[in-house]
């Protein structure tokens, strides 16, 4: 069907149709008349559809109200009358997107799919629950989502509870996060920005009932909305619906949703603010020190493109050269920066850690004169040469991982679209990219940091210092005050709030009524594919080199994966390994100085990538596969280069610059400081499952034990530098050995004559003596860690090896994944416990694990883990339907048919064949997924039971949480000295 402009098409009216060449689309922009709404289509072949509604939201205060209604409107709504509809879709959709988002200006309720049936089925619910939504009369979803005053009985104590007010404590439980807020609050005093859009919780429990009611009255209206549509549709057919199904209802009006800038500053402002840190803990080298720059309007798609670039150019490689200024000059230990573009007044972000207060000074000269002597003696040309080139070969790539395509592309469009400006200037990037190249040699970049950064009075110094004092005088002060609160309550307002949290209780606890639960549509089991996906291997030899070939069209990007085995490395020199994977890329190497190799790479090359993991056995559970991975992808012309580079760093990095090697430790150390905040899940999963099994033991190396081997060799690094040079040395020539190498290449079939003719350029430059394998004595013990920060809530994890227990893994596992993460732990963790989150996870090698994550609780979390085979055994056919069943399933089907990259798909079958896993196999277990009964759950029950008695665990969370419970720990460990 055709689309004339100016037209009308079931109430929306074309305003603008073009071709956006840079991603192959044709784009049409609407405006539904009636109702105001703006829709935005971009039709192409892509069969992963998107469709998402988004609302200008800003707040006026830090409430969080925009987060705490994001939450809520998908609590149920007019046609869905359930508690949870999202959750509902999650466990029974073919969704290969599902989600909600809340930014500073605007909240975004994005979905994708490849099944039209259920696209259409997941609009709906969307937008139902949008416009229609029960929080609008339901109290209970404001104090389940947001806050609300929990107390059980008379005599307890009083506290507040909440799924987003737990979020936030654990999302303010890391200083990167108070550092953000503190920035945007001394940059955009005046404006939406200097408040925190997903809740501070402090002001959290200031939101009230009508508050929460009228923000989503004054905003989630039509013709405050952003329609977004995508891929391969019937746009005719989704115009039809939106209009007939909901735009009809509403007619237009004026929503005062607009935002106005923050009026420039005359002079920097300076601001300090603490950060909580445990008493204990050393305050040395522990300040966080910014200066930030409003710099830009996202509606200059040049400008938005060439600050990210400058930011790059002055940042985030070894050769960058404010990052080196910053570190010559002894300031911090880490250098680190951002271009904020998602907002209308970008921000660019020039920052250390690792810092002390009385260097802010000394910081903010050296950032400026730096610039200045930049601007006005020039950039290295090579350096900008090099920066232009990886910015435009992943503009070009379009690579996103798991994410749709379309939802990268709404995203970007919102950058503009959201402030009244054409929604396709950020997508239609060839005009300003060719400007910024032919510009850069005539002193574009250079311009930029006069006009942007030196001649603009728009900046704030922020400093975040730790303070020991802070944390524990937060606690008590808020313990007051609720005491305080309840000493004021009368009686009848006691009994009310006791009432309250009970009523509470029971609307939790209830489930919904079946009937209520088949409105909710739901795809059949014929609707899915029966067959699992093949990957495509085709074994070669190159140079004596086992050699994957993954044939698919890749757009003349050669994807390669080389495989290191680690086998032969000492056991105690294993954190060695993931600190060489840490600085790889960025010592000299005999060619060339850190600084050039940084720019041969980004100039030839889409960058390289460095990690460390072992792959686990499947019919020996204890064995295992140790591999250093080098991940590096390309133009296929440029594979000679490219290789090159690699057995330039692999064969011939020099670990014998000692200043330099102190800087990169230094730098890692401080970048784990505060990573460690949000690693929690994965630290917890990990440490938990070194006690059980060999596999996890050794990739627990790149974990907390990892952040421990930094932290001991930092603290002694005079000393003790030569010999980690040369630990690195012999760890590295026993690695990047030909022997041990296994290469995995994803390309097009024509292309692969590349890769063969280049590959002995590579292959020359590795050793060929072998090595003996070591032995590693992994001591299997439950150690039952409790591992304490200065956090405000819970990671609790609990787990074993199920084959160790004399167990077998089998599909229906997958199955229990889904029931137990969006059924039973997601009702008794979250929604009755307030965490943000639960999961359980079992895996072909048999290990198993339970975990929570930004959870109030530690105790309670730990029996409700306990607790789960008495619900799997009642998990019978008399219990659970077959609607329930096939809904299970389809989940988990989806969580399984993500679609992947060129660049995915041929990881993943690197991972089979390295792992011996066959097609046979996977298409066994995916049979077994579908054949899933409620008996074979129910069956379950004793491996769980098992698991359970086993008696693993493993929690990070607040010091004081932690200690309380003291008697489940075999020892408490202290995560950051």
């Amino acid at each position: 069907m055709s689309f004339k402009t100016g037209q009308n098409y079931h109430g929306f009216k074309l305003v603008d149709a073009r071709r956006v060449a840079e991603i192959n689309s044709e784009a049409k922009l609407f405006v539904h008349e009636q109702s105001g709404a703006r829709l935005l289509y971009l039709g192409n072949d892509d069969d992963n559809k998107v469709f998402s509604i988004s609302f200008r939201t800003p707040p006026a205060d830090s409430t969080g109200v925009p987060h705490i209604v994001e939450h809520s409107v998908l609590c149920g709504s007019r046609k869905f009358p359930i508690k949870e509809p999202f959750v509902e879709l999650v466990k029974g959709s073919l969704n290969t997107f599902l989600n909600a988002m809340t930014f500073p200006d605007k909240t975004m309720y994005p979905v994708a799919s490849r099944n039209e049936k259920d696209f259409r089925n997941l609009m709906d619910v969307y937008l139902d629950a949008v416009f229609y939504p029960l929080m609008l009369e339901t109290p209970e979803i404001l104090m389940q989502e947001g806050w609300h005053y929990e107390l059980p009985d008379k005599a307890a104590e009083l506290t507040y509870k909440g799924v987003v007010y737990n979020e936030m404590k654990g999302v303010f439980s890391s200083p990167d996060a108070i550092l953000e807020h503190q920035i945007y609050a001394a940059l955009f005093p005046d404006t939406t920005y200097g408040v925190e859009s997903g809740g501070d919780p402090e002001y959290i429990p200031d939101l009230t009932q009508e508050q929460f009611i009228a923000f989503h009255q004054k905003y989630y209206h039509p013709a405050n909305s952003y329609i977004f549509l995508y891929g391969d549709l019937d746009l005719d057919d989704n115009l039809k619906f939106l209009n007939e199904a909901y735009l009809k209802d509403f007619e237009a009006k004026k929503i005062d949703s607009a935002i106005p800038l923050q009026k420039p500053f005359a002079k920097t402002v300076v601001k300090v603010a603490d950060y909580p840190v445990s008493p204990e803990e050393s305050k040395k080298d522990k300040t966080f020190i910014t200066l930030n720059i409003a710099a830009g309007k996202a509606t200059e798609p040049e400008g938005y493109l060439g600050l990210m670039m400058l930011e790059h150019i002055l940042l985030e490689t070894p050769a960058a050269p404010l990052r080196k200024a910053l570190l010559d000059a002894g300031l911090g230990k880490e250098v680190f920066g951002s271009y904020s573009k998602s907002i209308l007044q970008p921000t660019m972000t020039f920052g250390v850690s690792g810092a002390n207060p009385e260097q802010v000074t000394a910081f903010q000269e050296t950032v400026q004169s730096t610039l200045a002597k930049l601007a006005n003696e020039g950039l290295d040309p090579k350096l900008v040469e090099s920066s232009v080139n990886i910015f435009e070969f992943h503009l070009r790539e379009a690579n996103y991982g798991n994410r749709p395509k379309g939802l990268v592309y709404n995203m970007k469009c919102l950058d503009s679209w959201l402030y009244d400006q054409d929604p396709l200037i950020h997508l239609a990037y060839e005009a300003s990219l060719d400007k910024i190249k032919r510009e850069a040699k005539n002193g574009y970049f250079e311009q930029l940091i006069k006009s942007c950064l030196l001649e603009n009075s728009h900046q704030a110094l922020v400093a975040l210092q730790p303070n020991g004092e802070i944390g524990a005088r937060q606690a008590a002060e808020l313990k007051e005050k609720l005491a305080a609160y309840k000493e004021g309550l009368s009686e009848a307002e006691i009994k009310q709030l006791i009432h309250q949290t009970k009523v509470l209780k029971e609307r939790q606890e209830t489930p919904d009524a079946p009937e209520k639960l088949e409105l909710i549509p739901l795809l059949e089991l014929k609707d899915i594919n029966k067959e699992v996906e093949e990957l495509v291997t085709e074994k070669r030899t190159e140079q004596d080199v086992t050699v994957l070939l993954h044939p698919m069209f890749t757009n003349k990007i050669a994807y390669v994966n080389l495989y290191f085995s680690t086998g032969a490395v000492a056991e105690v020199e294993l954190p060695y390994l993931f600190l060489l994977a840490d600085i790889l890329g960025k010592v000299d190497t005999g060619k060339y100085p850190y600084a050039d190799l940084v720019k041969e790479v980004n100039i030839h090359t889409g960058g390289f990538n460095y990690d460390v993991l072992a792959y686990p056995g499947v019919a020996d559970y204890e064995s295992y596969a140790p591999m250093f991975r080098v991940k590096a992808k390309a133009l296929v012309g440029k594979l000679p280069e490219m290789f090159g580079l690699i057995g330039d760093i692999t064969g011939d990095s020099l670990f014998t610059d000692a200043g330099r090697l102190k800087e990169l430790i230094r730098e890692i150390k401080a970048v784990w400081d505060t990573a460690i905040f949000r690693r929690g899940q994965q630290v917890v999963a990990s440490r938990l499952l070194s006690y059980v099994s060999p596999v996890a033991k050794f990739n627990e190396n790149g974990q907390l034990t990892y952040y421990k081997f930094i932290a001991a060799l930092e603290e002694d690094l005079d000393s003790n530098i030569q010999e980690i040079g040369r630990t690195l040395a012999a760890v590295a020539k026993t690695v990047f050995n030909r022997d041990n190498l296994l290469a995995g290449i994803t390309c097009e079939s024509e292309d692969y004559k590349n890769f063969a003719q280049s590959f002995p350029v590579l292959t020359g430059k590795l050793g060929t003596k072998p090595y003996k394998p070591a032995k590693h004595y992994f001591d299997i013990q439950a150690r039952n860690e409790g591992l304490m920060t200065s956090g405000k809530v819970q990671y609790v994890a609990k787990g074993a090896n199920f084959r160790r227990l004399g167990y077998n893994y089998h599909g229906s596992m997958k199955v229990l994944e889904t029931i137990l993460r969006y059924d039973y732990l997601w009702n008794r963790i979250r929604v009755q416990g307030g965490a943000y989150g639960a999961f359980a996870q079992f895996d072909r090698s048999g290990n198993v694990v339970f975990g929570s994550y930004r959870d109030p609780n530690l105790e309670e979390t730990i029996k409700v883990y306990d607790e789960t085979a008495r619900y799997l055994n009642n998990f019978t056919a008399e219990n659970i339907s077959k609607r329930e069943m096939t809904k299970y399933i389809i989940g988990t089907i989806s969580s399984m048919d993500t679609p992947l990259t060129p660049q995915m798909k041929g990881e993943r079958a690197d991972t089979a064949y390295i792992r011996n896993i066959s097609q046979a196999d996977l298409q066994q277990e995916r049979d077994e997924i579908l054949a899933t009964k409620q008996q074979d759950i129910k069956e379950l029950a004793a491996l769980v039971d098992d698991v359970m008695k086993a008696n693993y665990l493993c929690v990070m969370g607040g010091e004081q949480k932690i200690k309380a419970s003291q008697a489940l720990f075999g020892e408490l460990v202290t995560v950051i000295d």
